[in-house]
């Protein structure tokens, strides 16, 4: 493949926006090279700048789940943008997007649209905080909730780190209020809770942890939270950005039986354009302006165009037939990707849970983040190049999931084994 284009592109961006990317895992840091600028979408496939296609695991780190540029969805925006683009005022989509959302998800009885994962997890723990009237919230170490002040705090060797910001520009004193602790860990989590349970807000989790890799929960994790925080009146939240309608249609809080008070969603409700939600039990989300005293706005929540394609996404993934279809092309995967590591006689774990995805180069079972960081990241970097190469698009990190989607056809998958065969074997 020739990449001559997206170099000189690069290079132009390099100029203009901080590391030339506007978001930092586009900038291939972690697995060396230079980014591909992409000029179009369709399906399960990606067509960069210098004419290369690619199958698509990314998927707009997610929420294309119904593959890129569906028809349907394309012909409901095309019709939407005719009506206009922003209105600044309330619309009928909005009242039929959050109906189909509280209808895929029981534990949400009131929803507020916004405009990102970020501002969702933000605007839940501020709502966690106005209903119980405590301050301190409780993180996993390797779940990443967006990049608000509170959130960006660093994990620590310990079983508990208390409030050390992961980001210059963080104060101190607002991140001590940010509890860390080891996912799957329920006897760090218990020791923290009943020491400090005056003073705890919330547990905010991914059920699925998608920004380690792709971390399950084990047997029983999720269930004791939900006691814990029941028995001490502790606002659970489920941040389902990533997990929201591709571990099933309800999520991953349907997958494993749990019903949290507060749950966050992501562009996946938007068809993949900018928008997310939260929403949970009505006592809770009654707290927020104009209905109650938490102050949370914007101007652009609630947007017709998103609106329109997350109704769209949202119509095809509740036909049915559609997750049998999508979560047995990603067992086939899985298996594919199994069986060309065996041969390759590549060391690896791979791990999924519904139509997300990780292949770590570790031999050893990855549970939590300090066992995920043991994965080799310059394999990791070798693999991926060899697969871009290959015309496969995985995240540009070991420690990203991939994504399947209804698009993606067997044919994709037998050519993403030849691919991973040749990889691993070279790795």
């Amino acid at each position: 493949m020739r990449f001559t284009k997206s170099k000189k592109l690069f290079r132009q961006a390099s100029a203009l926006l901080p590391g030339g990317v506007n978001s930092p895992v586009r900038a291939f840091r972690a697995v060396g090279g230079n980014p591909v600028f992409i000029k179009s979408a369709k399906g399960s496939r990606l067509y960069d700048v210098d004419g290369n296609s690619y199958i698509d695991y990314v998927l707009s780190w997610g929420p294309m789940v119904v593959g890129h540029s569906h028809p349907k969805v394309v012909a409901a925006l095309k019709k939407a943008v005719e009506n206009g683009t922003s209105f600044g005022a309330p619309t009928p989509l909005e009242i039929t997007l959050a109906e189909m959302v509280l209808s895929a998800y029981p534990s949400i009885e009131k929803v507020r649209m916004v405009n990102s994962g970020t501002e969702a997890t933000m605007s839940a723990i501020r709502a966690a905080r106005g209903f119980t009237g405590r301050d301190r919230i409780i993180k996993f170490e390797g779940c990443y909730h967006g990049h608000a002040d509170g959130l960006l705090v660093k994990a620590g060797s310990g079983a508990t780190t208390f409030g050390v910001p992961d980001s210059p520009g963080v104060p101190k004193s607002y991140a001590k209020n940010t509890i860390t602790v080891p996912f799957n860990d329920v006897k760090a989590v218990k020791n923290v809770i009943e020491k400090d349970w005056k003073s705890i807000a919330c547990v905010i989790v991914e059920p699925v942890v998608g920004n380690i890799g792709c971390v399950l929960p084990k047997p029983g994790f999720l269930e004791n939270l939900r006691k814990l925080t029941r028995k001490y009146g502790i606002v659970l939240i489920f941040d389902e950005v990533m997990t929201g309608f591709r571990v099933a249609y309800g999520g991953a809080q349907a997958a494993f039986g749990i019903k949290p008070d507060l749950t966050c969603l992501g562009k996946v409700i938007g068809g993949g354009l900018p928008v997310g939600a939260y929403g949970g039990k009505k006592e809770i989300m009654s707290m927020i302006a104009p209905e109650g005293p938490v102050y949370q706005a914007g101007t652009l929540s609630g947007n017709p165009l998103a609106m329109t394609a997350g109704i769209e996404t949202l119509k095809i993934l509740s036909k049915g037939g559609a997750y049998e279809k999508l979560l047995g092309r990603s067992a086939e995967l899985e298996e594919a990707l199994k069986d060309a590591a065996k041969r390759a006689g590549a060391v690896v774990k791979f791990y999924r849970a519904g139509s997300m995805f990780c292949t770590y180069f570790t031999g050893k079972e990855v549970v939590d983040y300090e066992t995920a960081k043991l994965a080799d990241t310059k394999k990791f970097a070798s693999f991926f190049a060899r697969m871009l190469s290959n015309g496969i698009n995985l995240a540009p990190s070991q420690f990203e999931a991939g994504f399947m989607s209804l698009a993606h056809s067997r044919r994709d998958i037998d050519e993403t084994a030849r691919a991973a065969y040749d990889s691993f074997r070279r790795v």
